[in-house]
């Protein structure tokens, strides 16, 4: 049975310019050694410099392990829903996104999905579709693909955040709906660098 698996990150803490933290570089380090004792194939990141560094980081433990940018991770907003779709608590987040703004954000949420969320092709190697590959994005395309997995509504992406370099992984098997294996873990942190990139309300 072919088998791919995808083992998803949001950056590193970032400071107000994108750049990482001290701390954001830390917890990509740390990243990087839980990972290292996988068959890892790629690590891909989006274009922004906060993902691109963050890869480059964790792929420090990762010796020989192709690192490249894959522009479907870049941050954006995959779908913007209807005021009937949105949550109370998302009340006036998509004013001032027009239509242009909207289908931008649905074309690159299509393109996510068609590179990254299927099985394996074989023979395609270094083309996005390793056995087990590391995307190194953000919260929203993180929760985009989580929402695909489970088959759910468009709007359903809204609230499912992530923290820094917290792990979540779906794996794709021929014949079979993709499996949510864990979602946003940050065992791999001290207590002092998890829950980063999340409202301080609402942190554990």
């Amino acid at each position: 049975m072919t088998t791919r698996r995808l083992y998803l990150t949001r950056h590193g803490a970032a400071d107000a310019f994108g750049e990482l933290t001290d701390a954001g570089r830390r917890q990509a380090g740390l990243l990087g050694e839980r990972l290292a004792g996988l068959p890892v194939d790629a690590v891909w990141h989006s274009p922004l410099p906060r993902a691109a560094a963050s890869a480059h980081e964790l792929a420090r433990h990762l010796p020989d392990v192709p690192v490249a940018e894959a522009a479907e991770l870049v941050d954006h907003v995959p779908y913007v829903p209807s005021a009937a779709e949105t949550p109370p608590s998302w009340a006036g987040f998509f004013d001032g996104y027009d239509d242009t703004e909207a289908a931008s954000g649905r074309r690159l949420a299509e393109a996510l999905i068609a590179r990254f969320a299927k099985v394996s092709d074989p023979g395609t190697q270094g083309t996005g579709s390793g056995a087990h590959e590391v995307l190194v994005t953000h919260a929203y395309p993180i929760a985009w693909l989580v929402r695909h997995a489970l088959d759910a509504p468009p709007s359903r992406w809204l609230g499912l955040n992530s923290a820094n370099t917290a792990l979540t992984v779906i794996e794709y098997r021929d014949g079979l709906p993709p499996t949510i294996v864990m979602f946003n873990d940050m065992s791999h942190l001290p207590p002092d660098l998890r829950w980063t990139g999340f409202p301080a309300g609402i942190r554990p």
